[in-house]
Order: C-alpha cells, then sequence, then structure tokens
C-alpha cells in the first residue's frame, strides 16, 4: 500500500521542489513536467472519461449498473496479463508468449479438475508451477544462450499453442465445473463485505499517506504540500466509494432474482495490483528491475546480475500469466485449445502501452495496467453494445494502440530534449 502513495504523486502533483512549496506549486511544477513530456497515465485517464462519456450518451445501458459490472469482469484477465508483460517491457523486452503460456496453464488446471478429480487448489498450483517452468526456459535462453526475446517468445508463441492440441485434442475443450474457480468471473462478494473492504482501503490508504507526509516533513525531507495529499485522498476515496455503491445495486434483469455486490476477480485485481506495485517501488528487486531497463550495463557495473534479473522477471511474467488464463477459463466456464491465443496478447500489450508503460523499457508501474485494461475492455464492451461489426472493434483497438505508442514515442524524445531522462 506504502508504494501507491508513491505511484500517486509520480502519476498526479508530485513536486520536484522541497518543504515550503504551495499547493499551486506543486500545480505548476505538474503542469510543467506535462509539457516536457512526462505525462504518465494522464493520457489513458483522459481518454477512459473520453470513452464513458462517448459510449454513455450513445447507448443508456453503458453506464448501468450491469454493464459496470461486466466491463470489469470483461477487464479482469486483460490487466492481469497486462501486469504480467509490464515488468519485461521495464527491462525493453517483450513475451509474445505470455497469452498462450496463460492458455496452457488454464489448460492443465481444467484437466486436473475435471479429469484427474484434484482439488481447486492443487489444480491452480500445477498451472502455476507450468508458467513458472515455461518464463524458466524463455529466461534461460534469453539471459544465457542470449536469443533475443523477440525470437524466443515468438517460438514459444508457435509452440505452445500445440500444447493444448495434445492435451485436449483438436477441436475440444474441457469444463471448468469448479464452484471455486467458476466463482471468481461468476460470484459476487455480499454488500455488507464490499462496504468493510471498500472503508477499510480507503482508511488504510489514508493513514499510509498522512503518516508518511508526516515522517518526511519531520525528517525535513521533500514532500508534497498537505493540500495536495488530501486531494489525492479525497479522488481515490471517491472513487471506491461510488464504484462500491454502484456494484452494490441489484443489477438483475429479474425482479425475483437479486444480484448485487463486487465481481470476485476486482479483489483478485487489487490484491495483484497492490502486490506488484509494492514489488517494483518498494523492493530492491523492483529497483533493479528499473535500474537494469534504463541502463543494462551501468546496471551489471553496479553489481546487479543482469541474467538472474532476466530469468526472474521472464518467470513472474508466466506465472501471472497463468493467473491470468485461470480468471479467463473462469469467466468463459471453459479451456480449450484456443485458449490464451487469438487477441489475447495484443490486448495485454495494448492495454500496458495505453496505460503508460514505454516500450523502450525503464518507465512503467503496475497501475498502467489498471488504467489501459480498462481502456480496452471499455472499448471492446461499449462497440458491443452498438453492434458494432467485428472489424470496427479492431480499427479502433489498433488506433488507440497506435495512438498511445505515438505519444510515448513523442514524450520521450520531449523528456529527452527536456533534460529530464
Amino acid at each position: 500500500m506504502t508504494d501507491i502513495i508513491t505511484e500517486s504523486e509520480e502519476a498526479g502533483f508530485a513536486s520536484d521542489l522541497t518543504q515550503s512549496v504551495t499547493f499551486g506549486d506543486s500545480v505548476r511544477a505538474y503542469l510543467q513536467r506535462v509539457r516536457g513530456g512526462d505525462m504518465g497515465a494522464l493520457p489513458s485517464i483522459l481518454g477512459l472519461v473520453v470513452l464513458f462519456i462517448v459510449f454513455g450518451l450513445a447507448n443508456d445501458r453503458f453506464l448501468s449498473n450491469l454493464n459496470l459490472a461486466n466491463l470489469i469482469t470483461q477487464a479482469g484477465s486483460i490487466i492481469i496479463l497486462a501486469m504480467a508483460l509490464i515488468p519485461v517491457l521495464l527491462l525493453g523486452d517483450i513475451d509474445l508468449s505470455a497469452g498462450v503460456a496463460g492458455g496452457v496453464s488454464a489448460c492443465v488446471m481444467g484437466l486436473m479438475l475435471a479429469e484427474h478429480g484434484q482439488a481447486w487448489y492443487v489444480a491452480v498450483a500445477a498451472a502455476i508451477v507450468v508458467g513458472a517452468v515455461i518464463g524458466l526456459v524463455i529466461g534461460i535462453l534469453v539471459a544465457k544462450v542470449g536469443i533475443p526475446s523477440f525470437v524466443v517468445t515468438l517460438a514459444f508463441f508457435l509452440g505452445l499453442q500445440g500444447v493444448p492440441l495434445k492435451l485436449i485434442g483438436e477441436g475440444g475443450s474441457v469444463r471448468v465445473n469448479d464452484p471455486v474457480i467458476s466463482g471468481i468471473a461468476n460470484n459476487n462478494v455480499t454488500p455488507l463485505w464490499g462496504w468493510i473492504a471498500a472503508i477499510a482501503i480507503v482508511v488504510a490508504y489514508a493513514a499510509i499517506a498522512l503518516l508518511t507526509h508526516r515522517r518526511k516533513v519531520a525528517g525535513g525531507l521533500q514532500h508534497q504540500p498537505l493540500a495536495v495529499v488530501v486531494t489525492q485522498l479525497v479522488a481515490l476515496a471517491a472513487v471506491i466509494l461510488v464504484v462500491t455503491y454502484l456494484l452494490n445495486q441489484n443489477r438483475s434483469v429479474n425482479p425475483n432474482i437479486v444480484i448485487a455486490g463486487i465481481p470476485y476477480v476486482l479483489p483478485v485485481v487489487v490484491v495483484l495490483l497492490i502486490f506488484w506495485t509494492f514489488v517494483l517501488g518498494r523492493t530492491a528487486w523492483g529497483r533493479h528491475v528499473y535500474a537494469v531497463g534504463g541502463n543494462s550495463e551501468a546496471a551489471r557495473r553496479a553489481g546487479i546480475n543482469v541474467d538472474r534479473m532476466r530469468i526472474l522477471v521472464f518467470m513472474s511474467c508466466s506465472i501471472m500469466a497463468a493467473i491470468s488464463g485461470i480468471v479467463a477459463a473462469s469467466y468463459v466456464g471453459k479451456v480449450s485449445t484456443s485458449s490464451g491465443s487469438g487477441n489475447v496478447l495484443l490486448y495485454a500489450v495494448g492495454a500496458a502501452v495505453i496505460g503508460g508503460t514505454s516500450l523502450f523499457g525503464g518507465k512503467g508501474k503496475a497501475s498502467n495496467a489498471l488504467i489501459g485494461g480498462l481502456v480496452i475492455a471499455t472499448i471492446v464492451n461499449g462497440l458491443g453494445l452498438l453492434n458494432q461489426a467485428s472489424w470496427i472493434n479492431f480499427v479502433v483497438t489498433g488506433g488507440v494502440l497506435l495512438l498511445a505508442a505515438s505519444v510515448d514515442a513523442i514524450s520521450r524524445r520531449r523528456r529527452t530534449a527536456a533534460g529530464i531522462g
């Protein structure tokens, strides 16, 4: 949780000035950084707002409680896979096999449940082990053998698609009927527990933010004005409480059935977001990832084991891909020979880049996956409600990704010209 404060500062009104800065100084410093190309997740946040307005005006069902819950559920696996890719992208590498690695892992889980009668936690553990092994092999080939990650992961992207064909059979599928696994995407937290969790998150974040601010003031360290900290707290609390309120309303179209509460997939995403935000921002491992991505030779000379970092990053990517595959299997209710293929990887890469992660390495954070994943899911969901042809979905999503990549390239050039890296 503590690193979320740092993330907010970097994405919000963080100031390069010290101690005596005012709220206005912080705003001006932030605007100056934006003009210098350090926009962070601002373009994707503005884009998400625009999409909500456009689709909300175009179809009154888009902003309904039922569709909001569907949107969150649809975005879950995309966000998790995008989170998986962010450490790899931070290194300046790419993992084209992440989607199918998740599909293979989910396939193993499905077979363990359906054909071998294993408990859900044994099947999930087996899926995660499969993901870890895939990532380990990829990491060794990239770090030790020296094959470019693009080539290695492209080979795995092609090769891993044969594994479900062998395990399930061409055109086959395996139903995922375990109540725990299927409940991830199809069941909801009770409204009471939803409110308890929402309030706990707001209180915990506020306590950490205010204590951190007080500690920095007492130590004479660089800090934001209290007004900025409070503004961030109010904004976060408003988002959390409004979303909780909407999801806790009855959204059933059948008056005889009550469907209310936060989909379980959302707490899963939040826990993973907090975990990766902490790991990347508050641990030595996370700092080493940024160091290697910024300048691998300088990191090596500083004593960082670059090869080991690459191996661990690819392993973490495939493990997260396995979790994404499990969530996707919960959503569709089965695993098949096409699980993890198709547009899965493209959507995840698009989510990471649209959210603000740089394709050039060294810049990005876990929250980028959340924002970018919501943008991708919003486009798919909104166009679906408008009954647009499939080709329009592809064209719009591709255009948004190209726009995000262009913003990334232009911002990088402006940051370099402004001397802020």
